[in-house]
């Protein structure tokens, strides 16, 4: 039986109750579930506060005014009953009552006094010492309702663009933290009691336990709706137990495929170009390299996007999948199981990929099959944690060894960071001498750099961008293997050094991403101090 029935079930069963109880008491039962929601109510003869003290409603006002009808319950004072009687008597005017159910009773008066949508103020994210704003958004959240309280902050950290929430234990209550544009900042510091509310839901939404004593991932999906439109949020949970309790980070993800372009990351004509070229190639290798939260996946997955296409097969291997494609076959890899990537690797080989990728490069077997698969008519492409391009092949020698076939089947290799994008509201300076030095030493011999005109820019705080900065810039280096770099990886060139590696790779006119912040920097995009802190 499911619970509509039971709900129907129990319903019938109190009105039968109810009629029986009208009997005994001598008064007519009204049966109301054929039109309690659609009868019109009448207004203003009884005010609310005593239709909920008295469980008295009124049903119908008729002929002329002098007939009235009203529907109570068996809460209903009888001493009412007769004094309203008298007072109508008095007046000349006719009164009839009828029993209704306590149900139907419920069902009028959600119609007569509907409940209050709570609004809740907007998390607002303080500027550092700011103790006043923590306090306020504390109090927002101690205040949430324990069923909207985890909506409510899923729903805030999209809003304000947060990329992680971090949920963590402290001795007296739980500090709640979101990243925003790259940057950790406090938001709230809630009482203890929330936490239980917090690993319930997440035990619940996202499949990990509330007592587990190790560490575990999850992942869970909701629907935010915001002006109208809904978005999907993926969020990928990853729980640790602590001295207090378990700390957790939530990792969202406003998926919209068709925010996956290589044309929305502000590249270059020859960036893009160069890049175009090299995907186009049916086989090679790709590597996107950057730390943890630098945009790597965002790139490869918009990689993936302009190659998926109905005449080729696209495979990935990911751990675990951030977005889901259509279109391309996607794979779980779940390597806190026993899952490998070279293994994975093997086997969808065996299914004639065009394209795969491999969400990382973590140990030699998978790099040594990645490469194998490159060089056999397939084009892969994956991140590996390295600094730079250069010191991504200085990592992979030192991973590897010299491989001839790696210096054939590696193309490109990117290097990427995120910095903060000014707003609007930034103001233009001229840097003092030394930084004006740094900059035509930095930019030596760069095209786009003019060493006689040389202005930076500062951010602006406002009440809608409290640090002078909105959303982020993405910085990209890329390196083309040439047959300068190549003999590096083959072991030709005796020294092996990223230092000498990247002089060979600027030679031959790449960009260095410090290089690139400084333009981005002149170009009113983002600061000094920007550049400085991310790279």
């Amino acid at each position: 039986m499911d619970e509509s029935e039971v709900q129907r079930k129990r319903r019938e069963n109190e009105e039968s109750a109810t009629a029986s109880r009208a009997h005994i008491l001598g008064l007519p039962y009204l049966d109301t579930r054929n039109f309690e929601d659609s009868i019109p109510l009448v207004k203003d003869l009884l005010p609310v506060e005593e239709m909920h003290k008295n469980f008295i409603i009124p049903l119908q006002q008729g002929g002329g005014g002098e007939h009235f009808q009203f529907m109570i319950t068996s809460q209903t004072p009888r001493s009412l009953l007769q004094k309203m009687r008298d007072e109508y008597d008095s007046e000349g005017e006719r009164i009839d009552f009828f029993l209704i159910s306590g149900s139907a009773y419920k069902v009028f008066m959600l119609r007569y006094d509907p409940p209050k949508e709570v609004v809740y103020d907007d998390i607002k994210i303080a500027s550092e010492g700011d103790s006043e704003t923590i306090a306020e958004v504390s109090q927002t959240l101690n205040s949430v309702s324990t069923e909207k309280v985890f909506d409510f902050l899923l729903d805030q950290a999209d809003k304000l663009g947060a990329s992680d929430i971090h949920i963590e234990n402290l001795r007296d209550g739980i500090r709640i933290r979101m990243r925003v544009d790259g940057i950790l900042h406090p938001v709230a510091n809630i009482d203890k009691d929330r936490y239980r509310i917090f690993m319930g839901e997440l035990s619940s939404r996202a499949n990990v336990s509330g007592a587990s004593n190790k560490p575990q991932s999850g992942h869970m999906q909701t629907d935010i709706t915001r002006d109208g439109a809904t978005h999907t949020l993926n969020i990928r949970v990853e729980t640790i137990p602590t001295m207090y309790g378990q700390d957790a980070v939530l990792r969202l993800f406003n998926f919209d495929e068709s925010l996956l372009n290589l044309d929305l990351l502000g590249l270059s004509e020859d960036e893009r170009a160069e890049i175009n070229e090299v995907i186009s190639h049916p086989r090679g290798l790709v590597l996107m390299v950057g730390p943890t939260g630098s945009g790597k996946s965002t790139t490869l997955y918009s990689m993936i996007n302009a190659l998926n296409t109905t005449d080729r097969k696209i495979i990935t291997l990911e751990d675990p999948i951030e977005y889901g494609i259509g279109g391309i076959s996607q794979i779980p890899i779940n390597t806190n199981k026993g899952g490998s990537f070279a293994e994975g690797l093997r086997s969808v080989l065996r299914l004639d990929p065009d394209v795969v990728m491999v969400g990382e490069i973590r140990d030699a077997d998978t790099a040594k099959t990645a490469i194998q698969a490159s060089i056999t008519g397939h084009l892969v492409l994956s991140s590996f944690h390295a600094n730079s391009t250069a010191a991504a092949f200085s990592r992979m020698i030192d991973l590897i060894g010299t491989n001839p076939i790696f210096s054939s089947s590696i193309r490109l290799v990117i290097a990427q960071r995120l910095v903060r994008r000014l707003s609007d509201s930034k103001e233009e300076y001229e840097p003092d001498e030394a930084e004006k030095k740094y900059l035509r030493e930095k930019l030596a011999g760069v095209k786009d750099f003019n060493p006689d005109n040389i202005k930076l820019y500062k951010p602006v705080p406002t009440d809608e961008d409290p640090f002078g900065y909105r959303g982020r810039l993405v910085l990209m280096e890329q390196l083309i293997v040439s047959e300068e770099i190549s003999k590096f990886i083959r072991g030709d060139v005796e020294d092996i050094n990223t230092s000498e590696i990247e002089k060979v790779a600027v030679e031959k006119g790449m960009l260095t991403l410090e290089q690139k912040g400084l333009l981005a920097a002149l170009r009113g995009e983002t600061t000094l101090e920007e550049v400085s802190r991310v790279i």
